[in-house]
């Protein structure tokens, strides 16, 4: 699993056992948690306004563990065994407008220091490669091909795929490498494509901060996180044309299940096209 997977079944094991801890017995152990203390579990998290997809993965989460230490013989009974998951729901990705992209692009490009040219680069390539975050901030000066115009990522499952990307992205990362990423390179900084101002490879948290500040110096109004550009960038390939298979592969979804999500997005499209084109309409 990634870091960042191991890190949120920490986090949800943590909250149970914070919770499991408030009323217990201090000799209390995982033999005597009962499915009704799961059921509190989930109420408990309802009642703080945890959302349903929140509670879903935290049960996930609680099941694997049960599970796991049923096979390993520390308990006797799974108490998660027959609870059920809350239903999550199918939560529409948001996307930014061609136009907001467009504007938040040009602001990006308006570099005047070696970390907003970093900054243009990571934008650029985002929108350009639909990356996550996480492949985003991983990525090594050896991951990117300039000559060739891609970029070569590690995603989920570890599995890799190599993603074409435009001219103005290629531009943006190689007068970064030329010009600006030397100025932070004096530190040990290793193979990092993105770094900080201390040398280190730039963390997800880092970059969320200074996209939000563009998208404020750009005038966008709606509040953007890093995953909103992956979703505008799979979204603008459906509005142009692209297949729903190459999306696919172009994301790194393992199934095309996952990206037939964007087709409600590109359906939103096709009814206000219709509604404008069409003379009964």
């Amino acid at each position: 699993m990634s870091p960042h997977t191991l890190s949120a079944y920490r986090n949800d094991l943590s909250v149970l056992v914070e919770f499991l801890s408030s009323d217990a017995k201090s000799d209390a152990s995982w033999s005597d948690v009962v499915e009704s203390d799961i059921q509190a579990f989930l109420a408990d998290l309802d009642s703080r306004g945890y959302a349903a997809a929140t509670r879903s993965r935290k049960i996930a989460s609680a099941k694997s563990f049960f599970k796991f230490m049923k096979e390993e013989g520390i308990i006797d009974n799974n108490p998660v065994a027959e609870v059920r998951q809350p239903r999550a729901g199918q939560t529409l990705p948001k996307a930014l407008s061609i136009e907001d992209v467009d504007r938040l692009l040009e602001t990006s490009n308006n570099v005047n220091s070696a970390e907003e040219a970093r900054d243009a680069a990571m934008v650029e390539l985002m929108y350009a490669a639909g990356l996550r975050v996480s492949e985003l901030v991983g990525l090594n000066l050896r991951d990117v091909d300039l000559d060739a115009g891609t970029v070569r990522t590690i995603g989920k499952g570890s599995k890799e795929r190599v993603i074409p990307i435009y001219d103005t992205a290629v531009e943006a990362i190689s007068e970064y490498i030329t010009y600006s990423r030397h100025a932070h390179s004096r530190n040990d900084s290793g193979d990092a494509l993105f770094l900080n101002r201390r040398g280190g490879r730039i963390t997800r948290q880092a970059y969320w901060l200074r996209l939000n500040k563009l998208a404020i110096k750009a005038g966008i109004s709606s509040k953007i996180n890093p995953h909103m550009l992956r979703h505008s960038f799979a979204t603008h390939l459906l509005h142009g044309g692209a297949s729903l298979r190459h999306v696919q592969e172009l994301l790194g979804h393992s199934s095309i299940a996952t990206t037939q999500i964007y087709t409600h997005l590109t359906n939103e499209h096709v009814r206000g096209e219709y509604a404008k084109a069409h003379p009964r309409a």
